[in-house]
């Protein structure tokens, strides 16, 4: 089959899925940002509560589980999601056996870890508690995969949110009443466990599948072509990201690390918000458009117009605002180390923002191989650079050089448009323009903004309202054109 042919669904196969598709979204993002809601008014309450400490025990725990979540699926569910055909029934089966056992083992690891005492040597006690909590959470979670994966491919995502919803709601509650109690850093082990059990019984109510156990030789054999690739994929990402930020946490004392993880936490919430949504539905929805390459390259274009005409703004606030929001809640004065880490990890996310949808479009349409080079080229910038830059600035250095590194967020754009015609740069300059002019309005008033609360949300609401002015000149046309499209295939 040639590289470069273009292959088109049939016409009312093309129209169903990008109906289904866009109708999903719009239900799933819209709840998402209820979901965001929740965990922002969390974690403002949660900065208020806890210490740099509290969060540097939860920061560096997590990194331990986010590296165990490595070993938990072999890139089996990836395999399901992007096969052309429909799955085998026994396909799931063989794939929710192989991830109950290797759930079941990582429970046992982190109980291992835990009496080993390694953890507890720089967190205290209190690490131990989170990590086995973290660790029975993944044989809870992989009950509910085969399920996700039958909605995915159903492209039924106003669905697949409820499960994330419930999820959200029980872990930040608990969260909360628990530091409001006064458990400090403990306040993570019964909202996990509450997280956990909560999203198993939601999925049960809205997808069911009946548990089987079982290995098919011809099943496994058919999985783990595409799976050993994805997962050798996920394994450099998880060195880049989880180990390195693992070896930060036994490096730096506790606070730093906790400043550290509060930044990055804060930065990811526009990314997770966009970005991460729209990854979570456009590897279905690209695995089914591979074909059709004119189709595939219009769904990349609007993901990557709308995601920038959300993310861009949110990005150019937070950079200008931090400051003066620190000024204007002294509550919050104790994080005041971290604002530089915390500019500067949501600068980095610019370029993530365009990256990250293609290179999780090279996955989608079977380039893994691709996206592999590009994890290993930026794993081994990540550490290179990274200690150098905290040698020569503290633990600012980590958020400087994710800055660095996010500048060659330009290469994944090369490689899409050798396999897809896609024009980028026409999808993200007018939010590039309009943002910058929100940034520079913020900026140019900040002493102004940081005396008191009134003021403070008149530069907001100012800032935002001359990014829509720029928007609406330089291209209500383009904008108009966009959102008529999604009602026009919602119908």
């Amino acid at each position: 089959m040639s590289a470069d042919k273009v292959f088109a669904l049939p016409a009312l196969e093309a129209a169903a899925v990008k109906r289904k598709s866009i109708v999903g979204a719009v239900s799933y993002f819209s709840r998402t940002i209820l979901s965001y809601g929740i965990a922002i008014i969390s974690a403002l309450i949660l900065s208020a509560l806890l210490r740099p400490e509290d969060f540097g025990v939860f920061g560096l725990v997590n990194q331990i589980i986010a590296l165990l979540v490595f070993f938990s699926d072999i890139g089996l569910a990836a395999t399901l999601i992007q096969k052309k055909e429909s799955p085998t029934d026994e396909e799931y089966k063989t794939a929710f056996t192989l991830q109950q056992i290797l759930s079941w083992l990582i429970f046992l690891l982190t109980v291992s870890l835990a009496w080993s005492g390694v953890v507890a040597q720089k967190t205290g006690p209190v690490g131990n508690y989170i990590l086995v909590s973290l660790g029975l959470s993944f044989p809870l979670a992989s009950i509910k995969t085969i399920p996700s994966l039958i909605l995915e491919r159903k492209l039924e995502f106003s669905k697949l949110i409820i499960p994330q919803l419930v999820e959200q709601l029980f872990y930040n509650v608990t969260l909360v009443i628990a530091a409001l109690l006064g458990y400090g850093a403990f306040s993570f082990v019964p909202a996990i466990l509450m997280r956990s059990f909560s999203g198993v019984i939601a999925m049960m109510f809205i997808q069911r599948w009946q548990l089987k156990i079982g290995i098919a030789r011809s099943a496994l054999r058919s999985l783990l072509g595409y799976g050993v690739k994805f997962q050798l994929n996920d394994f450099l990402a998880r060195i880049k990201d989880q180990l390195f930020y693992l070896a930060l946490g036994y490096y730096l004392p506790l606070a730093q690390f906790g400043y550290i993880n509060w930044a990055k936490n804060w930065s990811s919430y526009p990314y997770n918000l966009t970005v991460q949504n729209v990854m979570s539905l456009s590897f279905p929805i690209f695995s089914r458009l591979q074909h059709d390459k004119n189709l595939l390259k219009r769904a990349i274009e609007k993901a990557i117009f709308f995601i920038s005409l959300v993310i861009f703004p949110l990005l150019a606030g937070m950079s200008v605002f931090v400051y003066p929001l620190l000024a204007v809640f002294p509550v919050y004065a104790k994080w005041e180390p971290a604002a530089f880490s915390l500019i500067f990890f949501t600068l980095s996310i610019v370029g993530g923002a365009i990256s990250t949808p293609l290179t999780n479009t090279l996955n989608a349409i079977g380039h893994i191989s691709t996206t592999l080079k590009l994890m290993g080229f930026w794993t081994v910038l990540t550490w290179i650079l990274t200690p150098v830059l905290i040698y020569l600035y503290g633990y600012n250095g980590v958020a400087l050089a994710a800055f660095i590194i996010s500048l060659t967020s330009f290469l994944p754009i090369l490689f899409v448009k050798k396999i897809v015609d896609v024009q980028i740069v026409e999808q993200i300059w007018r939010q590039a323009v309009a943002s910058v002019c929100l940034a520079g309005v913020g900026f140019f008033g900040l002493e102004y903004w940081s005396q008191g609360l009134v003021k403070l949300l008149l530069g907001m609401a100012l800032s935002g309202f001359i990014y829509v002015v720029v928007m609406m000149v330089l291209g209500k046309n383009k904008v108009v054109l966009e959102f008529a499209s999604l009602r026009n295939a919602r119908k």
